[in-house]
């Protein structure tokens, strides 16, 4: 895949929840929320401040994170449903 996101942008995949409940009900697709799990497949370089100076990014590609339930916008590239969202949407990193 050839895209890199700019700025304080981040490029996410979705992890996909489990088919199934802890109780062992089988969950239909039309029951279930979009995940709000995922995983950085690339990341911007950082937002500029007021002083024009780039601030670093906190997460990297890899990292396991989780977002808001309408966080970002979802796009297709090379045939993968992913999305496009800016650094503060990600409420925090998973380890």
């Amino acid at each position: 895949m050839n895209f890199r996101p700019l700025h304080d942008r981040v490029l996410v995949r979705r992890i996909e929840a489990d088919e199934k409940s802890s109780g062992g009900i089988i969950i239909p697709d039309s029951a279930k929320e979009k995940p709000q799990e995922g995983e950085v497949v690339s990341a911007g370089t950082g937002a500029r401040n007021d002083a024009g100076e780039i601030s670093p990014m906190e997460v990297k590609a890899g990292d396991k994170i989780l977002f808001g339930k309408w966080s970002g916008t979802e796009v297709k590239i090379d045939g993968e449903d992913l999305i496009i969202m800016k650094e503060s949407d990600i409420l925090g990193i998973m380890s």
